[in-house]
């Protein structure tokens, strides 16, 4: 989760606020959890088996993680780094190599030093048992940590939402977005006997032990980490089919037990969605995993498999339209927004946190993709004008690189505006949707950077967008067109641009290609030019 600041605050998968200290000093902290350290770099991750069991009385939990990994580079006597933020503590490590000396903390990272030669290829593990009374999230999901409510009985509500400051705030993890478990996850979620506990993926086993419920749940799929989250209450379940470019994709709906009526009515619009989004993005990234919506103690969330819900079972943002046009009261923001991610997010990881535009700029414009394939093109076009007036243009859309660092909140926003810019540019929207596609396919459940997306789009365009994507990503700055109009004579140029722009302009059947030098054409017809508002920029007639 983060924060910026609009008029209205949004939700990860959400627009969501984050307010941002300009000039903020990184410590060696920072860079422990953002960057692939010497510490990180010599292994990757290739399953999480894992167990939690919450303790509601006590604002606890406790488990173990065994996190099973790869050798990627010949290394001699190095120091593995596990991420586990205080207050969480450590209570045994198991390894299965040989270590020195045990193991040692320091504040959220526990180091284990090795006397060995580990060679590519090899596989090992690393097993750790951990308790401790997590951070309380203040105001999930904007603020990380976990949830200890009741629902409306009175019944015990658990969940956790960890997106911005990671799932090591209760799991032992390699937190680092650009490892994630290829081979996926097993999740035994351990409750009492009158609660339920709803994980990733699929429930492969549910058993009794000593008077406690143990639900196993298993992702094959790649996931990342701030995804990996354990549901428990007072669930019940109902379930349904989609017949998709996959075949048979389950789905699955878990809520709380009063919500169950209200469910079944809201939820009819996930086949609508999943039709939209295959045609514009392709299949569905884990048909293996199901597709699943559980009801949240909190707005949403998009956990991958396990899209956390908590919209109140009502069209729009909490019943309003964050385009403030009034079209997106026709669809509920959660179910569109959160399942947007399963694409880009999901499937599509950014590898540092600076570059998570790669995940809300995408998913803002499913948005809008969504919408005309729900209602219709001008509809779609009247939202996408209508979400420009949530930009603040504060600071850059891409953040600091190798420090957890996000860039301005403007990446939803600014970041879809930037999108149906070039989408207008392209005007081929069979040519646009074939990139959204082939983004799916070529970076298949993969971890990328800006620099990859950016290449991509250039390329399978035809067009070269590097312009377009400095001046969007990594200013503040909107592009001003200057102009004045002497009967069917154009005076036009750009201002408040990076150097070199290219941005043509259509207008009718003419199109104009801006520079910052003043050009002139000759007009078709004296009557006064209508620009498209279809571009993210801002107009300037000269008298």
């Amino acid at each position: 989760m983060k924060k910026v600041s609009y008029s209205i605050l949004f939700v990860s998968g959400l627009f969501f606020g984050q307010f941002f200290e300009q000039n903020k000093t990184f410590t060696k902290q920072d860079t422990l959890k953002g960057s692939n350290t010497e510490f990180r770099n010599f292994w990757d991750v290739k399953k999480y088996e894992l167990s939690v069991e919450p303790d509601f009385a006590q604002k606890s939990i406790r488990g173990n993680n065994k996190i099973s990994f790869e050798i990627i580079k010949d290394v001699t006597n190095p120091v593995f780094q596990i991420d586990l933020q205080m207050p969480m503590k450590v209570d045994k490590i198991d390894c299965s190599f040989p270590i020195v000396n045990g193991f040692r903390r320091e504040g959220d990272f526990i180091f284990i030093s090795t006397n060995k030669k580990f060679r590519t290829g090899e596989k090992y593990t690393i097993d750790v048992l951990y308790s401790g009374n997590p951070i309380i999230a203040r105001n999930a999901p904007w603020d990380g940590g976990w949830v200890f409510t009741e629902d409306e009985n009175g019944n015990p509500w658990m969940s956790v939402a960890d997106e911005g400051i990671g799932a090591s705030i209760w799991l032992p993890t390699k937190d680092i977005w650009s490892d994630e478990p290829e081979n996926g996850i097993i999740m035994k979620i351990i409750t009492p006997p009158d609660l339920t506990g709803i994980g990733n993926g699929r429930l492969i086993n549910r058993t009794k032990e000593n008077g406690k419920n143990i639900f196993t749940w298993e992702v094959k799929n790649p996931i990342n980490a701030y995804s990996i989250i354990p549901n428990i209450g007072k669930y019940v379940n109902f379930k349904d089919s989609y017949n998709g470019e996959k075949g048979k994709l389950d789905l699955d709906y878990w809520v709380i037990d009063y919500n169950l009526n209200k469910a079944k009515k809201q939820f009819q619009q996930v086949k609508p969605m999943l039709k939209a989004f295959e045609y514009w993005f392709g299949a569905y990234p884990f048909y293996e995993d199901s597709y699943k919506l559980v009801d949240s103690p909190y707005l949403g969330m998009e956990h991958q498999s396990n899209i956390a819900y908590g919209n109140g079972y009502q069209n729009g943002y909490l019943g309003r339209d964050l385009s403030g046009t009034g079209v997106g009261l026709n669809w509920d923001y959660i179910i569109i927004h959160e399942s947007g991610h399963e694409w880009f997010a999901n499937n599509i990881t950014a590898k540092d946190q600076a570059d998570m535009w790669i995940h809300e700029s995408f998913t803002m414009y499913s948005e809008v993709l969504f919408t005309e394939d729900y209602m219709d093109k001008n509809s779609a076009n009247i939202y996408a004008q209508g979400i420009q007036n949530n930009i603040a243009n504060d600071i850059p859309i891409i953040g600091k690189y190798g420090v957890r660092n996000e860039g301005s909140g403007d990446m939803y926003p600014k970041g879809a505006s930037m999108l149906h810019t070039m989408r207008q540019i392209i005007n081929n929207d069979e040519k646009f949707r074939q990139i959204l596609k082939g983004l799916n396919k070529d970076f298949y459940h993969q971890t990328v950077t800006t620099e990859q997306i950016e290449k991509y789009i250039s390329e399978k365009s035809g067009i070269d967008f590097s312009s377009i994507f400095n001046q969007y990503l990594r200013t503040t700055k909107v592009p001003i067109l200057e102009y004045s109009q002497n009967g069917k004579e154009l005076k036009y140029r750009y201002t408040n641009v990076v150097k070199n722009l290219n941005l043509p302009l259509r207008f009718g059947d003419q199109t104009i290609s801006p520079t910052e030098s003043w050009q002139k054409m000759t007009l078709k017809s004296a009557i006064p030019v209508e620009f498209d508002k279809n571009y993210y920029l801002r107009y300037s007639k000269l008298q």
